[in-house]
């Protein structure tokens, strides 16, 4: 066995570690240093969504597997469920570092790309650039910002799959296979699996990149080698996300990214067009990627605020305060298509680099890499490039399960550092002559060239919005003037940093100084680069100090609190798909998430979003009828709230309760006349069954019977009831009809769905006790699975890396 040679095996490794843990803090270092975190929107609704669920966990050591606290009730898959796969956690914690969540996403980013780039041969110096480059791209930093830590933390873990996937391509097939099962479980962990969607695409493309060069070659023995070990390992990967992957597969189709069953609604599956490309980037806004402010900026950021602007100027001049404070909204800099947004900046070096890398690069990398950063691109225009982006919508499989396609242009991010780094060694290794002269002239050109020209001809975009053209010209004339100065600033800035790489490549520097002094330098200015535009969207403002609460109860939440009984509130200050606030402390007809279930989406839009226009006007004309809202009352909405204020409350004593026996059934063929009859019905009498999947008896009704709600947790749920004659029970739970099992006395009966999205129950005359269990197999028998596959995975692992380091000595 060799000896370890500890300066270049060891030493360049643990200062890459070192630069990553220094950037890291340098660039959070409120977190570290003054006690504070980061302020998060989509955390704080989730932490809202997910308590009722923490706390179940903390009080019986239990998973709850149901969420009462949000739209009435769904599965907690997607909300917040603890899977046995701790030993994927304590291999996070180790390499880690210490480091806190969700800072420590940005060190993984780093991290996992190193390893990519070494993979692929790239020296540990550029190695560190590339990573930073990764790591650093604001497309990260604005996602942290967002509070999308499943999108960031998955995004991070792309790299180390492809590592794998490429060692085991590279003829080094057992430290592959060990890579890549680790890289893929990680990374399946984070839970996102519309970037692992875009990182499969990744995968696909550099397989069939391979398998044309090994049919070319005549090396498919090779070639379907690797692909055996990597088969195994993605089956291990995923076998330790079993649990959660069959509970996502399983709900999805249940979801609003699943099939509707409405007749007047498409009869494919999937997401409608409109909402999957709400937004869509537009064709130009990919130029962001080079000059950040090459639209404006972020949309959020108003001119006015701005006191050297000439907007600000313009407007202070004015002596009409209304028109000023009308034009104030108009004052974005951000003069793109869409509505909201930030840049997604790659880095103005890294872009030169990137085409450096066409050029020079191996052409398997080159056709791979551009061919997969084209589709990210096309992808990330949406609705903007219809013609492309439709078809793939409705053929491609999979495709139309997510939203968000602007989030497509990951997959060009991941190859700008990844071609760049391998450009530049190349162009190391061929040395400077006359033909890589010619080539990096081109490379500079494409990227520093159309950056001063950008700078040039800027006067002659409009730099206006749809809409804008009616705005008074002395205000406009301001507007543009600073959207004008913003592009073109932004534009020089980038054709520096561009034109000073270019230039040290150009007569060599790296030969005159010491190689180590123009890594160092590469290096400083790749963050310098990114850092300075991340700062601009990641400002002292996303910081908050360390706190246990974030939704302090009003008057009114402490007013509702007082009632110790089991019950929904509705809240009207919040908009009804976010409002993860209200479920902080009541069980909430709305809610915050993306895939609710579909069936009470359909609910809201068909029937209580008319409900409560109704409510409203009937409130605001001192004419409310309660016992004429059917829906409100179905869901049992004992409050509705529409302020702070103890008096900002509407005790609903017509509430069908938790349960009720009803002396009418109405037997419908399909769920659109099933959804049109529950509109109209009085829902504390009438029940409405799709006869089409449920059969009934004729209910009778005994005027005395009753159901008493006796004990409740999140997944199981126990009744008495008491009537003089059979009848149909109906309930105020969600109908999920997966995983969910009613007994009677202990004898299992048949769940009915009842009123489109409630549970129903044929209930015998006399006294019963009625229960409901959330029994899903996805948790109860995947989990296990998961539990087994991790432990296998850590042997797998540590054997893996162990005998490929023995082979290599």
């Amino acid at each position: 066995m060799s000896k370890i040679n500890f300066k270049e095996q060891v030493l360049p490794h643990l200062i890459a570690v070192l630069v990553f843990l220094l950037v890291t803090v340098f660039f959070f270092n409120p977190v570290f240093f003054d006690n504070k975190t980061i302020s998060q929107g989509d955390i704080q609704q989730w932490e809202a969504s997910s308590k009722s669920l923490r706390d179940y966990r903390e009080a019986t050591g239990e998973e709850g597997l149901w969420v009462p606290s949000m739209f009435s009730g769904m599965p907690a898959y997607l909300v917040n469920t603890e899977w046995s796969n701790g030993v994927l956690v304590g291999i996070k914690k180790v390499f880690a570092l210490g480091l806190p969540h969700p800072v420590v996403n940005i060190y993984w980013a780093f991290l996992s790309y190193y390893i990519l780039l070494l993979a692929f041969r790239v020296r540990p110096m550029l190695a560190i650039a590339g990573a930073l480059a990764f790591g650093l791209s604001s497309y990260m930093i604005i996602g942290m910002a967002a509070g999308h830590n499943g999108r960031i933390g998955s995004i991070a873990f792309m790299p180390l799959v492809m590592a794998g996937i490429h060692l085991a391509f590279s003829n080094k097939r057992i430290l592959g296979f060990a890579v890549t099962s680790l890289g893929l479980a990680l990374h399946l962990r984070e839970n996102h699996l519309q970037i692992t969607y875009y990182l499969l695409l990744i995968v696909l493309i550099y397989g069939l990149v391979h398998l044309v060069i090994a049919v070319r070659e005549k090396a498919l023995v090779p070639f379907f080698k690797s692909l055996g070990i990597l088969i195994p390992a993605a089956i291990l990967a995923i076998g330790t996300f079993i649990g959660p992957l069959w509970a996502i597969a399983e709900y999805s189709q249940y979801s609003i990214r699943g099939k509707s069953e409405l007749t007047s609604k498409s009869e494919s599956s999937g997401l409608s067009r409109d909402y999957a490309f709400a937004y869509s980037s537009g064709m130009l806004e990919t130029m962001t990627m080079i000059i950040p402010n090459f639209y404006g900026g972020s949309s959020g950021n108003y001119l006015i605020q701005d006191e050297q602007s000439a907007t600000y100027k313009a407007l202070m001049q004015s002596n009409d305060n209304n028109l000023v404070n009308q034009l104030a909204r108009y004052t974005s800099a951000y003069w793109g298509p869409q509505s909201y947004t930030a840049p997604y900046y790659g880095g103005a070096i890294i872009c030169f680099l990137f085409v450096l890398g066409i050029v020079f690069a191996e052409k398997k990398y080159v056709w791979w890499l551009v061919t997969a950063s084209s589709l990210g691109i096309m992808f990330s225009w949406g609705s903007n490039f219809a013609s492309f982006n439709y078809f793939i919508f409705d053929y491609l499989p999979g495709y139309n399960k997510f939203r968000s396609v602007t989030f497509a242009i990951v997959i060009l991010l991941f190859a700008m550092p990844l071609l760049g780094m391998l450009g530049l060694e190349k162009f190391f290794e061929k040395g400077l002559n006359k033909e890589t002269k010619k080539k990096l002239i081109i490379a500079f050109s494409l990227t520093g060239g159309l950056c001063l020209l950008i700078a040039i001809l800027a006067g002659m975009a409009s730099f206006m919005r749809e809409g804008e053209s009616q705005l008074p010209a002395w205000f406009l004339n301001a507007l543009t003037a600073d959207r004008k100065a913003l592009l073109r600033s932004d534009a020089l800035r980038s054709f520096a940093f561009i034109f000073g790489i270019a230039i040290l490549l150009f007569f060599d520097v790296r030969k005159r100084i010491s190689e180590f002094g123009f890594y160092a330098f590469l290096i400083f200015m790749v963050a310098i680069d990114l850092s300075m535009v991340d700062k601009r969207y990641f400002t002292a403002e996303n910081y908050q100090r360390k706190r246990t609460n974030n939704f302090v109860a009003t008057a009114a939440d402490e007013e509702i609190r007082k009632d110790k009984g089991v019950f929904r509130v509705y809240n009207l200050q919040e908009t009804f798909s976010i409002d993860g606030r209200t479920s902080y402390y009541h069980n909430s007809l709305g809610g915050y998430h993306g895939a609710k279930i579909r069936r009470y989406q359909e609910l809201y839009d068909s029937c209580l979003a008319n409900e409560t226009n109704e409510f409203i006007t009937d409130a605001q004309a001192g004419n409310l009828q309660l016992a004429n809202y059917g829906v409100l009352n179905m869901l049992n909405t004992r409050y509705i709230v529409f302020g702070p204020d103890k008096n900002n409350i509407i005790p609903n004593a017509e509430a069908n309760g938790n349960a009720w026996f009803v002396g009418e059934v109405i037997t419908v063929n399909s769920p659109s006349e099933e959804l049109a009859r529950v509109c109209e019905i009085n829902t504390r009498t009438t029940a409405v069954i799709d006869n089409s999947k449920f059969q009934v008896q004729a209910p009778q009704l005994d005027s005395a019977s009753h159901i008493e709600l006796k004990e409740m947790t999140p997944s199981h749920i126990k009744y008495e009831s008491s009537s003089s004659v059979a009848g149909l029970a109906v309930f105020s739970e969600i109908y999920y009809p997966e995983g969910w099992h009613a007994s009677i006395d202990g004898k299992e009966v048949p769940i009915v769905r009842a009123n489109y999205v409630l549970r129903a129950l044929e209930v015998p005359a006399g006294n019963h006790q009625i229960e409901f269990k959330f029994e899903p197999k996805p948790y109860l028998v995947g989990n296990k699975i998961t539990m087994a596959s991790s432990w296998l995975l850590l042997l797998v692992v540590v054997g893996g890396i162990g005998l490929s380091w023995r082979k290599a000595q």
